[in-house]
């Protein structure tokens, strides 16, 4: 029964897609750099179809990134992950973490297992998503088509200071803390649909 009033849901929505005039790249923060600098990289190539595994649908886990190394004005690296392809009326963040060291060049999704009170394994922070756990796995509602899946890297010349920011900051908190601060970006885009079979 609930499967059906979701896919009557999506169907409802279904022309409720594509809010990429607001995705986090497109705030403030990012004016002097409109376009992608740095060249971000996963198993596939941007575009391609999230395995199941990397959805809700199967282990949920958070797809490899990679990177070249840092240019030496980068003090420190953010990436957010977001949906704008869901009905509403601003994209759905599905993870936010900052505090990723200058010297990192990849992550993987053991990287993203608490280690402490919002600490992660990898050794970086992070903030509030729409659930306010660690990472929201793609789950787009029954039938409602493809959504795209932004995963973009942030480089920052100076770091952030978490301890002015809440414990799981927002988006907005995020968004408000790098301006004047973001030397280069980088997006991936990993596709994900639950069909009705």
């Amino acid at each position: 029964m609930t499967a059906y009033i979701e896919y009557g849901l999506s169907r409802l929505f279904a022309s409720a897609k594509g809010r990429d005039a607001r995705l986090f790249t497109k705030g403030p923060g990012f004016s002097k750099l409109p376009k992608p600098t740095i060249e971000l990289a996963s198993d596939t190539a941007s575009g391609s179809q999230l395995h199941v595994d990397q959805s809700a649908e199967g282990a949920g886990q958070f797809p490899s990134l990679s990177w070249p190394a840092a240019s030496p004005d980068t003090k420190e690296f953010l990436i957010v992950s977001e949906d704008p392809d869901a009905p509403l009326p601003s994209p759905i963040i599905h993870g936010i973490y900052y505090g990723i060291p200058a010297t990192t060049t990849a992550v993987t999704n053991a990287d993203f297992e608490a280690a402490g009170e919002y600490a992660l394994k990898g050794g970086f922070r992070y903030g509030k998503n729409r659930r306010g756990n660690i990472y929201v796995p793609p789950r787009p509602l029954l039938g409602h088509g493809e959504h795209r899946y932004f995963f973009t890297l942030v480089a920052l010349s100076a770091p952030i200071d978490w301890r002015k920011l809440s414990d799981l900051p927002t988006i907005q908190e995020i968004a408000q803390a790098i301006e004047g601060n973001v030397v280069g970006w980088g997006e991936w885009v990993g596709v994900f649909e639950r069909k009705w079979d």
